[in-house]
């Protein structure tokens, strides 16, 4: 444990005491464990509300991973709520429009909406030129970046100190179990920082996340990462989502030069193993030949010449916060399929929620534990306007684009015809994706009526013959799609 001064050094006594407390004594308001997306945003807002904040990160080197570079216009909003849209600035970050989705070869283009429930919006002179036709926009780039200027932030408010340092375990109270703290692995020796509130961030792969939850992540399959050099893709500044025979394949541009393609690989794919050569023969075999021509060349060089690399594809639904000084965020708390793209979004939001629930004014001291306790339970519920519609969103929707069995195979051919309607049965469902609705009836309206439209296509392309079978096979599909919805409704209703 560091040497504790009773007074400070000359050189330091102009020093600001709160931020001596901080580096000298490691004691703060907050201590933050994680300085990703959403440790670096939750360090800012409540730096910027004058609380004292110790943000520690295992390496503060640029950080290189294939996921967390699509933002959806509703994580852009709330970056700007926290301060912090500079952030997209110099990172060499493309605007995101909205989704091509190509099924079988046949495309459909999914553009944000203009406004929360998809009616035309009433604009003010000049907003066209602000928002680019006035429609909201996302951004994709490369997450090492991105991070990189969230932590220039974080570095750049005096009320917050970033440090270095691998956290280890958790400081309690031995008489009431309250965490205090955590303990630290400084450049070989222990260390330790301390505060009224612990907040860990740090990922998907927590070492924390057990100190406060029992549920532990699900994971049936992983995104293989590839990135192409100048990619030549159908629909300029949009997300691609090619659907055919196998997983979806997503392709989005992250940079001028730079497209990122994921390919969702399920445990044990016959054609992903050691004797058809193995994830590289997958790629090769199966996956290029799916992809529209033009993007062949980019993603036949990248299988040459790339390293492959992979991330879990996670599903972990939210549970409250009941651990007295201690609370657990982002992936670390809840996660879901990727291939919405939803969790930066979440996890931006989550920081402006929860800067709001903390904040002075309702929250005078954080080491009153029955108070933040009690916004801890707020905060659990009024997320879910937003999360629980990405999370069943991203659930159910890789249910019906991974399809395997007939009933899936028709509930994928109505969501896609559904798309094709245009309208609101376009606004409605990538309104809900980019968290730019934030209604969850929406999301149950939507999602049955597509299961309803794609019942009506699967009876309707019937002959006389089959019809009866079809009317029959008719009650599986609709059955199909509440096995595939519900689960995750329920998930969401849990405390």
């Amino acid at each position: 444990m560091p040497m504790i001064l009773d007074s400070p050094p000359p050189e330091e006594q102009s020093v600001d005491p709160i931020e001596l407390r901080r580096r000298v004594h490691h004691e703060a308001d907050v201590v933050i464990v994680g300085a990703g997306i959403l440790g670096c945003a939750i360090a800012v807002a409540l730096g910027n509300q004058g609380r004292s904040v110790i943000l520690l990160e295992r390496s503060l080197k640029e950080p290189d991973r294939i996921v967390g570079e699509l933002l959806q216009p509703g994580g852009v909003t709330a970056l700007e709520k926290l301060g912090l849209r500079d952030c997209l600035e110099d990172i060499d970050a493309i605007r995101v429009l909205g989704y091509d989705v190509i099924y079988y070869g046949q495309e459909v283009r999914i553009p944000y909406p203009e406004s929360q429930d998809g009616a035309p919006k009433k604009r003010k002179r000049g907003d066209m030129e602000k928002s680019g036709g006035g429609r909201p926009e996302g951004r994709s780039f490369h997450h090492g970046r991105f991070i990189r200027r969230l932590r220039e932030q974080a570095m750049t408010n005096a009320n917050v100190t970033v440090v270095e340092t691998t956290a280890s375990e958790l400081v309690r109270c031995g008489h009431t179990g309250q965490v205090l703290g955590v303990e630290c692995n400084t450049k070989g020796e222990k260390d330790y920082y301390f505060g009224h509130l612990t907040i860990a961030a740090d990922g998907y792969a927590s070492k924390f996340r057990k100190e406060s939850i029992t549920q532990a992540p699900v994971s049936k399959s992983k995104f293989w990462g590839l990135e192409l050099i100048d990619a030549d893709l159908p629909m300029p500044n949009h997300g691609h989502v090619v659907l055919g025979d196998g997983a979806p394949i997503l392709l989005y541009q992250i940079g001028t030069h730079e497209t990122r393609a994921l390919i969702d690989i399920p445990e044990n794919l016959p054609s992903a193993s050691v004797k058809n050569g193995g994830v590289k023969g997958h790629l090769r075999n199966v996956v290029l030949p799916s992809l529209p021509k033009r993007v062949q060349p980019s993603f036949e060089a990248a299988i040459d010449r790339d390293r492959l690399r992979s991330m879990p594809n996670s599903w972990l639904p939210a549970s409250t916060n009941r651990t007295p000084g201690f609370i657990l965020l982002g992936d670390a708390m809840n996660m879901r399929h990727p291939l919405t793209g939803g969790g930066m979004t979440v996890a931006l939001n989550d920081a402006v929620l929860l800067s709001e629930l903390l904040s002075p004014v309702n929250v005078p001291r954080l080491d009153d534990t029955k108070v933040v306790l009690k916004q801890m339970q707020r905060f659990h519920w009024q997320r879910k306007g937003l999360t629980s519609v990405i999370n069943i969103l991203a659930q159910a929707l890789y249910s019906l684009f991974a399809a395997e069995d007939p009933q899936l195979k028709a509930l994928q051919l109505g969501c896609f015809r559904y798309f094709q309607r245009g309208g609101n049965c376009v606004d409605g469902p990538v309104g809900l994706l980019g968290g730019i609705i934030r209604k969850p009836f929406t999301l149950f309206y939507h999602f049955f009526a597509v299961a309803l439209y794609a019942i009506w296509i699967y009876v309707a392309s019937s002959s006389l013959l089959t019809l009866p079978v079809r009317l029959v096979g008719s009650i599986g599909v609709f059955w199909k799609a509440c096995v595939v919805i519900f689960p995750y409704i329920f998930s969401e209703l849990r405390s």
